[in-house]
């Protein structure tokens, strides 16, 4: 019988530390599925996060080096510009990117930095016990917001892909979610672009995913993906963001000026 599906090539055979219906594990697949097809696995390098995904080095079988909190993309820069011909990318969750490491992750992507980073958005800091983010919903409550977000008191949702997208040293940003199987098809097919404007030496990529996280949330799984259907989509709208065709990015590096 031949095989349709299986454990990609570039994923250990560990089983996930994840709480049930978080979506770190699918974005773990897809990043997998992304670097065997592309047939990366042998330069590329992942950064890990502290947070949820700071044992993301046990589930991919390519190089890892962790990064202190915040500093994955200070971390991946080091690394891509001491080895040019690899292919780095920074995993981090809302906490770790936008809120300690916001600095980091904001000059790197004015850089233009040639690498690509995942960004995790669940709305909440998940491994040290569901505070507040950055990124939490208005009225949405938290360990640290009881009573539910309010602006007066802890200002607004920061849309990070947003206000990137602004940067000059950005050429490709999009938002996706992995709450359904058509939702799972377009994070892959973006991380898929944001790898290969990497390789294509085009700058800054990033991908934003709205992923579940039902334990934090207090809810079942399948509530918690419609929730992003419901609220978090409303406040950080799915799309592309930033896309600078390869040909005008690539004119623009070759005239002194990084994408």
């Amino acid at each position: 019988m031949k095989k349709v599906f299986g454990r990609p090539k570039s994923m250990k055979s560990n089983i996930f530390h994840y709480c049930a219906g978080c979506g770190h594990s699918l974005a773990h697949r897809l990043i997998a599925e992304v670097i065997d097809e592309l047939d990366i696995r042998g330069i590329t390098i992942g950064v890990p996060p502290a947070g949820c995904a700071v044992l993301a080095y046990n589930y991919f079988d390519v190089d890892m080096i962790e990064a202190q909190h915040g500093r994955g993309p200070a971390t991946a820069t080091g690394i891509k510009r001491a080895l040019p011909d690899r292919v780095v990318f920074s995993y981090q969750g809302d906490g770790d990117l936008a809120a300690i490491g916001i600095a980091e992750s904001f000059h790197a992507a004015n850089r233009g930095e040639n690498i690509t980073v995942i960004f995790m958005n669940n709305a909440v800091y998940g491994m040290t016990g569901g505070q507040m983010a950055p990124t939490s919903m208005l009225g949405q409550k938290t360990t640290t917001s009881p009573a539910g977000r309010k602006n007066v008191l802890d200002g607004y949702p920061i849309q990070i892909s947003e206000i990137f997208a602004q940067l000059p040293g950005t050429s490709y940003i999009e938002r996706c979610t992995v709450n359904s199987p058509a939702s799972i098809l377009k994070a892959k097919k973006a991380i898929r672009k944001a790898f290969q404007y990497q390789i294509d030496g085009l700058g800054f990529s990033m991908i934003e995913i709205l992923s579940p996280c039902p334990t934090n949330w207090k809810m079942t799984p399948i509530d918690s993906c419609r929730w992003i259907d419901e609220v978090m989509t409303k406040q950080f709208p799915l799309g592309v963001i930033k896309d600078i065709p390869a040909e005008a990015a690539k004119a623009r590096k070759e005239g002194g000026q990084k994408p």
